[in-house]
């Protein structure tokens, strides 16, 4: 693992706003713990080319390292904490993407 910055990129769809609000609430300081920073969200994203995400809000934020990406998904707290946003969102993907190394 190399310490260029990966982007997490979410697509979900909220299907229970007040749980969904617990998992937000939660999220941010571990998020922080890992040296992690939230870049955006849309709950309008416009697909240009290609076969859309399904509807929803997607989400982009940064780690600087694949590991504490790993081990920001890994942590227990994380997981325990997830399982709002599992009962309170229709989760289409979670994706890592690496970024480019230093030039």
């Amino acid at each position: 693992m190399s310490d260029v910055p990966v982007y997490m990129v979410v697509n979900l769809q909220v299907s229970d706003a007040a749980t969904y609000r617990v998992y937000e609430k939660g999220f941010f300081p571990l998020l922080k713990r890992y040296g992690g920073q939230f870049i955006t969200f849309d709950d309008q994203p416009d697909t240009l080319e290609g076969e859309a995400p399904r509807e929803g809000r997607m989400i982009i934020f940064q780690f600087p390292s694949e590991a504490q990406a790993r081990a920001w998904y890994a942590d227990e707290e994380y997981q325990a904490l997830s399982n709002h946003r599992r009962k309170g969102t229709k989760l289409e993907f979670l994706t890592m993407v690496r970024g480019m190394p230093p030039r």
